[in-house]
């Protein structure tokens, strides 16, 4: 499997053909991913490649050992080594092709965000919404 950040400048190989993904919903994550979880899987050092962009990276590590990589082009958080593991986290999003993947596992739900719950009710597109960005816009603004 490939990943690439968002301009291609970081590159990545996963030597596995399928992948078990987790959900973090900790405050951590989700500022790190800047949604309401972040969705990652941790792989053995010895099948994860850095194939380019070691010099676009950067880290930004927490007093606790929480570490943030990310291309320092477009921001996309990247894959780094787990603290002093023989391990690398992985973002899901960043993986691409990425299969039958499943989720196998949601972490600090306890903590999750007051917001994070499903909505049976809420518009469901395929793609971008026909009705454009405009309008869009227009519906996220309508009180």
């Amino acid at each position: 499997m490939i990943g690439k950040c968002l301009c291609g400048s970081v590159e990545f190989e996963i030597n596995k053909d399928h992948i078990k993904l987790y959900q973090c919903h900790c405050q951590l994550c989700r500022k790190q991913s800047g949604t309401y979880s972040n969705a990652a899987t941790i792989v053995p050092t010895s099948l994860f490649k850095l194939v380019k962009g070691q010099s676009q990276i950067r880290s930004w590590v927490k007093q606790t050992g929480f570490r943030s990589d990310f291309c320092q082009q477009c921001g996309s958080p990247v894959p780094n080594p787990l603290r002093d593991t023989p391990y690398y986290w992985v973002p899901a999003g960043l993986i691409e092709d990425i299969g039958d993947a499943e989720v196998i596992s949601h972490l600090f739900v306890g903590s999750k965000a007051s917001w994070d719950k499903p909505n049976p009710d809420a518009d469901t597109h395929f793609a971008f919404p026909e009705h454009g960005l405009q309008a869009h816009i227009e519906q996220l603004n309508n009180e």
